[in-house]
Formats: C-alpha cells, sequence, structure tokens
C-alpha cells in the first residue's frame, strides 16, 4: 500500500552522481582488446553509460552473437574487480553531490538509486563516499531488466510505498528520461553527464538541471504540482 504523504527521489549512478566514465572507458577498452576485437571509441562508450551491461556490450559489439556477447561481459566484470584501490581508480563525486543528497535526506525526502551498475559496484561507490545509509533502496542490473525498462523505477516504488505522481527520477541520460516515462514518474535530467540536454529535453524530460544544488527545488516544484 502507498503512502500519498512520501516522496521519493530515485538517482542514477553513472554520470549522475560519480563520473565514472574514465574507469568505463577503460575497461571496456581492456575487455575488447583481450577477447581481440578492436576497442570501440570512447565517445562510443559514453553513449551507452546506463545501459544493463550485457545490451550495452551487444551495442558496442555491433551483433546479438550471445557467445562472444558473454565472453566480454565476464571480461569487462574481471577488470573492473581489478581496478586499483589505491585512489588511482576513484570515480569522483560531482560537486555538491554529497551535500545535497544529505540536505534532502534530512528534508524528508525518500532517496533510491536505479543504476545500470552491478549491486557490488553500486555498494562500493555508496560506501566509499560513506553515502549508502541514506538511500532506502537500491535497484541494480542485477534486479531484472535494465533501462529503459521502467522495473527498477516500479521495484523501488514498492519498496518505500512512495505513489508514481510522488516519485522523480534523476538522470544524465535518454534512459534514464524513457525509463521514468515508461514508469509513470517524473524526470529530471542532469546537464553534467553524458547525454545532452536537447537529448534529455527531446526524451521528455520535465525539468532539467545543471548543478545539484538546483536539485531541491527543482524536486519540491516537481511533486507540488
Amino acid at each position: 500500500m502507498t503512502d500519498p504523504t512520501l516522496r521519493l527521489a530515485v538517482l542514477d549512478c553513472d554520470g549522475t552522481i560519480v563520473d565514472s566514465q574514465t574507469t568505463i572507458v577503460n575497461s571496456i577498452t581492456e575487455a575488447f582488446a583481450l577477447n581481440n576485437f578492436e576497442p570501440p571509441k570512447s565517445d562510443r562508450v559514453r553513449r551507452i553509460v546506463g545501459l544493463h551491461l550485457t545490451d550495452a556490450i551487444e551495442v558496442l559489439l555491433g551483433r546479438s552473437d550471445r557467445h562472444l556477447i558473454n565472453s566480454l561481459v565476464a571480461t569487462y566484470k574481471e577488470v573492473v574487480a581489478n581496478y586499483p584501490t589505491d585512489g588511482s581508480g576513484e570515480d569522483p563525486l560531482y560537486p555538491h553531490a554529497k551535500e545535497t543528497i544529505e540536505t534532502l535526506d534530512a528534508g524528508g525526502w525518500l532517496l533510491g538509486v536505479a543504476t545500470g551498475k552491478s549491486k557490488m559496484g553500486l555498494r562500493m561507490i555508496l560506501d566509499h563516499y560513506e553515502l549508502h545509509h541514506h538511500f532506502s533502496t537500491t535497484q541494480t542490473s542485477d534486479n531484472g531488466p535494465g533501462k529503459p525498462a521502467p522495473e527498477m523505477l516500479y521495484q523501488a516504488m514498492f519498496a518505500t510505498g512512495v505513489e508514481p505522481d510522488n516519485t522523480v527520477m534523476i538522470g544524465d541520460t535518454t534512459y534514464d528520461i524513457e525509463m521514468a516515462i515508461n514508469a509513470g514518474t517524473r524526470a529530471i535530467g542532469v546537464s553534467w553527464g553524458y547525454h545532452t540536454e536537447e537529448e534529455l529535453n527531446s526524451a521528455g524530460a520535465n525539468m532539467i538541471i545543471h548543478s545539484y544544488t538546483e536539485l531541491e527545488d527543482a524536486l519540491n516544484y516537481l511533486v507540488s504540482k
């Protein structure tokens, strides 16, 4: 049963909370090279950030060969698991991300994450920045269909008891916006990630913000409409 007084803000991770493009591009490049494929260009890799890993690899490979896709996925996971842990492989938080997350939590917003990352990958990020305790629900690619399918948002709303009208998805890609539309929620696009403002608007974003300092006001405006 939902509670009409509750409000839920669900954030994407890569390109929204942290700038993970260096980790992802380097890991994809190495995975393709280890499987004797020409690595895709960096711009192509950034375009698929946010998709389920299997879907992303298929797009980059350009064919639906399950054996090759599974091999590349397995190699990518091995590469990421061995990524430097000395700080040189750290995905930086975007400016004001941590302070805004803390403010929203303290202000009564329930918080969630919906990401193409694995559960382990997300936990490493949230634990590293001491953010995990702020989130009431974390939905990852391990849970089921990836973006733009609505299942992660459905699961987040079910877990928190929040209605679609009081739920907002915040993300940097068209996949995030399309997922929100498919789930019947509102959507805020962020301009600092991997898809352009024009693309986010065309996908149906209710609003575009340019800094985390704008997020609280944007959320309050959308759920009060």
